[in-house]
């Protein structure tokens, strides 16, 4: 970076530029993956779509299976510390 940039403004800089990064991941999954998007002529010429296990396929992605298997909790020591009776 340039003199004209503070050292303060790197925090500030590395989220934005990760949260762009995730914007243009999901932005990118729908338009590629998405069966409700069509843009090839022969699929936007039909009116419903009948591609049941393309949606139920792109619904549920690997991180949803996976998290499935997880316990609902974001910090569990934290959580088992604080639920503990004393």
């Amino acid at each position: 970076m340039g003199r004209w940039m503070k050292p303060e403004v790197y925090p500030l800089l590395a989220a934005m530029t990760f949260v762009t990064g995730m914007c243009v991941f999901q932005l990118t999954r729908n338009v590629l993956g998405n069966p409700d998007v069509r843009i090839n002529k022969t699929r936007r010429s039909m009116a419903v779509l009948e591609n049941r296990e393309e949606g139920e396929k792109y619904a549920e992605h690997g991180l949803r299976k996976f998290l499935r298997t997880r316990p609902p909790e974001i910090m569990p020591t934290i959580n088992h510390f604080f639920s503990e009776d004393k």
